[in-house]
């Protein structure tokens, strides 16, 4: 692709920019991507250093150490109570105490039956007082995937808490060697709400991301490679298994598994995925747009009653779309008030198909999405809108530039700026907007020829509401839904990178600084 030098680019038409920016933007996509994989090369590489620098200071530590070192490698703290820090030695302690009893009751049992997730499943016996059999529930492969995470968790949390305690050692040592004296405990507990204040607030939040983020996604990830769906819940129907890539061969092969005239699983996730990726252009960028222009109207000088427009648009936040999408819904079917309102007018012959053709329903759900997210749109812009300078539209107001020249030269840029990290997070978010699909159309009309490859899927269900689908019903597949949400966050992640790193606001900090 040819460049041009900021002097060529001035002279070259508004047509030839804006072809000449998309042009350099997909031009970087592969870039972008080799950078990314270099860059998890590089940090693979950098953490291969890190663990083998780790490794050796913990041997020179326990070859140069004082006994008290020594012994606190089997027994965590000893050092911190030999040299008189009570409230450290204590604590450490009190963790290998705990982490030893969880593991002699609890986690050795959670890893060991972590390879077969169970090996005794619901049983049957005959009881002879009642004349009936009764099922008797044994293992629990849910239960065992869970809390083997769990204790996994738990295992790198102490060989973490171990190197602290070495590292703790290794620094007693060296402040009592250079003849100051160590904190006690009182000035340990000061500290935590002094200089090392930030450590204590950061505490709690991170140990509810590591909790409730982290392990879940982790759990998601491991549920991919079983056969966990309906008839293998792990108790009450059977026990499920590990089955390895099975589950991705059968999501990325285009072979259909289900008899002829039906779609594979891979044709069905990327039409999916094509029409999630088209819904969440338009419904992000039509928004945007619309919302910007409709707050430059209600800003424009002249207009009276701001306070009302702004107010009448809010109000379509304030109801909860759980009511207005279904009433909308209602009012777009093919006995809705739209059809009926046209027909008596005479302007159609027949009901118009909103939600039972697939053209007019993806079309249908748009323009529905803009009237939902305009108003959200029209209260960002607006606050942005206020803070752009009086004085660059005056200047080029004297230099003879019309409306559409301030907004193309002053305000969009401005607007790009500000906003292109909530463009990036807006597009991802309508990725997953499972509402607004969901409460209109429920995905309808159905695909008849994906359906029978994955759970009922219809034209206008995004990836989220698909994975919804898969989830719930006779069958269940959660292995599947796993799968989905892997290969999801893969595409997300992808395009997050890539345009993150192109964005003006990210690559040009200073620029309206």
């Amino acid at each position: 692709m040819k460049t041009y030098s900021d002097l060529e680019f001035l002279k070259l038409s508004k047509g030839q920019k804006i072809l000449y920016k998309f042009q350099r933007f997909f031009a970087a996509i592969p870039t972008g991507l080799k950078n990314l994989f270099l860059g998890i090369g590089r940090g693979l590489k950098g953490l291969g250093a890190k663990v083998g620098e780790e490794a050796k200071d913990i041997i020179t530590t326990f070859v140069h150490g004082d006994w008290k070192t020594k012994l606190s490698y089997l027994v965590m703290g000893f050092g911190n109570l030999a040299r008189g820090q009570i409230l450290r030695g204590l604590l450490f302690l009190l963790f290998e105490v705990v982490f030893i009893g969880y593991m002699v009751l609890y986690g050795a049992y959670w890893l060991g039956m972590l390879p077969s997730l169970g090996k005794v499943g619901p049983t049957k016996s005959y009881n002879e007082i009642y004349d009936v059999y009764v099922t008797q529930y044994n293992d629990n492969s849910f239960k065992i995937l869970l809390y083997g995470v769990l204790t996994i968790f738990f295992i790198i949390a102490f060989i973490y808490t171990w190197r602290v305690n070495v590292k703790q050692n290794k620094l007693a040592e060296k402040i009592l060697a250079s003849g100051k004296k160590l904190r006690s405990g009182r000035e340990d507990l000061r500290s935590m709400v002094d200089d090392q204040f930030h450590k204590t607030l950061l505490a709690l939040p991170m140990t509810g991301i590591l909790i409730f983020t982290v392990m879940p996604i982790v759990f998601m990830v491991l549920v991919a490679f079983t056969n966990y769906d309906g008839t293998h819940d792990g108790y009450y129907n059977n026990l499920f298994t590990w089955v390895g890539m099975d589950n991705f061969n059968t999501m990325l092969s285009w072979t259909s598994g289900t008899g002829s005239g039906t779609q594979s699983y891979a044709a069905t996730f990327g039409e999916v995925l094509s029409w999630t990726l088209i819904w969440a252009f338009f419904a992000t960028f039509t928004n945007y747009f619309l919302g910007m222009f409709v707050a430059m109207a209600i800003n424009k000088k002249g207009i009276n009653l701001k306070k009302l427009w702004r107010t009448i648009l809010v109000l379509t936040i304030a109801i909860p779309q759980f009511i207005s999408l279904l009433y909308v819904g209602k009012m777009f079917a093919k006995n809705g008030i739209v059809n009926g309102f046209l027909m008596s007018m005479g302007w159609i012959d027949k009901a118009l198909p909103f939600w039972e053709d697939a053209t007019w329903a993806r079309i249908t759900v748009i323009i529905i999405n803009i009237w939902i997210g305009i108003p959200y749109l029209m209260l960002i812009t607006t606050g942005i809108l206020m803070n752009i300078p009086a004085d660059l539209y005056e200047s080029a107001r004297i230099d003879g530039a019309n409306a559409w020249q301030q907004y193309s030269k002053i305000t969009l840029p401005y607007m790009l700026f500000v906003t292109g990290p909530y463009l990036l997070t807006s597009f991802t978010g309508n990725m997953n907007n499972f509402n607004v699909i969901y409460l209109l159309t429920g995905g309808a009309p159905t695909n008849a020829a994906a359906s029978s490859a994955a759970g009922s899927v219809g034209y206008t269900d995004l990836l989220i509401t698909w994975l919804f689908k898969i989830t719930t019903g006779a069958e269940s597949k959660y292995y599947l839904a796993s799968v989905v949400g892997i290969l999801v966050f893969v595409v997300v992640a992808l395009i997050s990178l890539v345009v993150y790193n192109v964005l003006p606001s990210i690559k040009n900090e200073e620029d309206f600084q």
